[in-house]
């Protein structure tokens, strides 16, 4: 089969296509013919240094949409031909920037007729972070006033229009370019970062999401209620604030991405209810990966499309 392999770590010219052995599928698994891969910054940093992987060769991505091709001993769940999306268990499991690649079955849900394989493609490892953090982390739902970073990136598009769905009045912090596409999503309040610094403007928040780090959490707290949540994507950048928040009575999470058949199904229901729609900044083939990892986009995701 076809794939986009990598011989060293590196830049993005690392990236080349080359034929490999097609993969079977084990115990509990199936085999998918890839028609999708999302593109994201784990893969970026995957590529450079190698974190997840380890020593190269290997192949790139967890995002992953197509067609289930064959099963293997033991699987209930999909049969050949059905439509599947999901995350590949992160981060162990990558190899989406394949013709074919071997998930297990519970990585993966249907994928709704409401997405093509472009857009189910774009949703895993970012719809799959808001869901984890905004639902199963800090219980996000109706009334609940929650405060966005980043609210036009992969994952800050699709946590404002999670959390609008389930019925949260959201604040948005985005740049003053992005502010009416971050408001189509559902967002009841937009905030140029850019003019306005927002833990001055916000208090008594019951969450904030925060995508960016730096100083991002600290400043966060001032905006918290005493007993609200921060969840950051970044586990990294939270260690002053937990400290802090310690003495405020707020809760402060790091969260890291985890395969979830429950998730995924939650956020292909929204899907199917046109509540929840990626925004895709560019495609490229397959064999373009390179060129789809060197070139600066605009707000959403990036995605390779197989044949």
């Amino acid at each position: 089969m076809r794939a986009i392999i990598q011989n060293e770590l590196g830049g993005p010219e690392v990236l080349h296509p080359a034929t490999v052995d097609k993969p079977a599928p084990g115990i509990g698994e199936v085999l998918v013919r890839v028609r999708a891969a999302g593109v994201n910054p784990a893969d970026a940093m995957n590529r450079q240094t190698g974190v997840f992987s380890g020593t190269p060769p290997f192949i790139l991505g967890w995002d992953v949409s197509g067609v289930v091709e064959a099963t293997g001993p033991g699987v209930t769940l999909f049969a050949p031909g059905d439509e599947v999306f999901g995350l590949l268990p992160f981060p162990g499991g990558a190899g989406a920037y394949a013709e074919f690649v071997v998930a297990p079955t519970r990585a993966l849900a249907l994928k709704p007729d409401a997405l093509s394989h472009v857009q189910a493609a774009a949703l895993p490892l970012a719809g799959l972070t808001a869901w984890q953090a905004l639902v199963d982390t800090a219980a996000v739902g109706q009334g609940t006033r929650v405060l966005i970073t980043g609210a036009a990136g992969g994952v800050g598009h699709l946590a404002v229009q999670i959390a609008a769905a389930r019925g949260a009045h959201v604040i948005a912090l985005t740049s003053g370019a992005n502010a009416d596409l971050v408001r189509s999503f559902g967002a009841s309040d937009v905030v140029d970062y850019q003019a306005t610094d927002f833990s001055e403007a916000f208090s008594d928040l019951d969450v904030v999401f925060d995508v960016v780090g730096g100083d991002y959490p600290l400043r966060a707290l001032k905006t918290l209620r005493a007993g609200g949540t921060l969840v950051s994507t970044l586990p990294q950048s939270i260690g002053a604030a937990a400290a802090a928040a310690r003495e405020l009575g707020i809760r402060v999470a790091g969260l890291f991405v985890e395969s979830d058949r429950l998730g995924l199904t939650a956020l292909a229901e929204l899907a199917a209810e046109h509540r929840l729609v990626p925004l895709i900044a560019a495609t490229y083939p397959l064999d373009d990966a390179a060129t789809a990892h060197a070139t600066k986009h605009g707000p959403g995701k990036v995605v390779l499309v197989g044949d």
